[in-house]
């Protein structure tokens, strides 16, 4: 079990490469992605969401050619 927990976050944090084009696309991937990782971990998905919003932007706007 614990490795299925790992390699679903994993998984989620492999969606944070699909960007988004706008802003709002970039904050609505981060969040899926992190709330995801959070609920997989049993952690708080509501901070998992914030934390995943965050990073996809601030990842997408410093390298665009990436996304």
């Amino acid at each position: 079990m614990q490795n299925f927990k790992w390699m679903a976050a994993g998984l989620a944090l492999t969606a944070l490469a699909a960007c988004g084009d706008t802003i709002g696309e970039q904050a609505l991937v981060g969040a899926g992605a992190g709330g995801a990782a959070a609920v997989v971990l049993e952690q708080d998905a509501l901070i998992g969401a914030a934390l995943g919003a965050a990073g996809n932007i601030a990842y997408c706007q410093k390298y665009p050619d990436r996304c």
